[in-house]
């Protein structure tokens, strides 16, 4: 007479039927979901490293792959982070500005980050998301309409600044960092709006002072919020990947876009964010 298996060392057949195609589907849910963060994180590093508004790809993308609202956003930043640092080096041979205006800007982005970040973490999801649209609309709006404020008037950020555009230059970078550390979107875009407030006009010599304040802005946010444990890294670590790819590729080929073409994808991309925003927060 045949030995019969024991319950506990087979599942039935009718078992494995059920529980094969879940774990299968699971795995096939989760690629999916690494493929489209991936691709996510790559469009918004890229994006980034030519005018800014990556957050306006990368941070819905977590969204709809079912992050909460606040752990989203400290994703985002830390995946769009790591893709500046990427792309950062295209920059540099750009990057003309004295240290005497140099260093007052890197300071209050350091000291914004970190009270935007802060102030995040304290902020109810649901009232970080009524906000969120008002944000996205006036970075917009400021990009789009920042090159006007500026009065046709020439780069006044150089070795020629006064100590008043200089303070001036730092207060108002404050508040945009307080803002960059609170939502990284459409940081960039404030920042080259308020660069061409200022009478720069060279969307390459903004993108790479932009880019230097912006890797110190999200670099403290990224502290602040590893250290409060509001990373999804399994989500993030796709993105990561993405913005790296992205950031690199971008920042090799973005200064040989026309300028026309790099803000006006930027505000078409910008003012498309919005509308989804207030639709989803109202």
């Amino acid at each position: 007479m045949g030995m019969r298996r024991s319950n506990a060392f087979f599942i039935p057949d009718s078992a494995s039927q059920l529980i094969l195609p879940f774990v299968v589907n699971l795995v096939f849910l989760n690629l999916q979901q690494a493929i489209f963060l991936f691709v996510a994180g790559g469009l918004g590093g890229a994006l980034n490293s030519v005018a800014g508004g990556g957050s306006f790809i990368a941070f819905p993308a977590l969204l709809f792959v079912g992050v909460p609202p606040i752990p989203a956003n400290a994703t985002n930043t830390l995946a769009l982070w790591t893709a500046a640092a990427a792309s950062g080096s295209a920059y540099r041979k750009r990057l003309n500005i004295p240290q005497r205006v140099l260093i007052p800007l890197i300071s209050v982005s350091l000291l914004g980050g970190l009270a935007g970040a802060f102030l995040l973490l304290k902020t109810p999801a649901h009232t970080f998301m009524q906000v969120l649209p008002w944000l996205t609309l006036g970075a917009t709006l400021l990009f789009a309409f920042g090159e006007r404020l500026s009065g046709g008037r020439i780069s006044g950020i150089g070795h020629e600044a006064t100590q008043t555009v200089i303070l001036g230059a730092a207060v108002f970078q404050l508040l945009v960092a307080v803002y960059g550390g609170y939502f990284g979107g459409g940081m960039g875009i404030v920042m080259l709006a308020m660069l061409a407030t200022l009478g720069m006009t060279d969307i390459h010599d903004m993108n790479a002072l932009k880019s230097v304040m912006g890797f110190v802005i999200n670099g403290v946010a990224v502290v602040a919020f590893i250290v409060a444990k509001a990373v999804y890294w399994r989500q993030g670590l796709f993105m990561i990947g993405g913005g790296i790819v992205g950031g690199y590729l971008g920042a090799h080929y973005a200064q040989k876009l026309p300028q026309r073409w790099v803000r006006g994808f930027v505000i078409a991309a910008g003012a498309g964010m919005t509308v989804y925003f207030f639709a989803k927060a109202y």
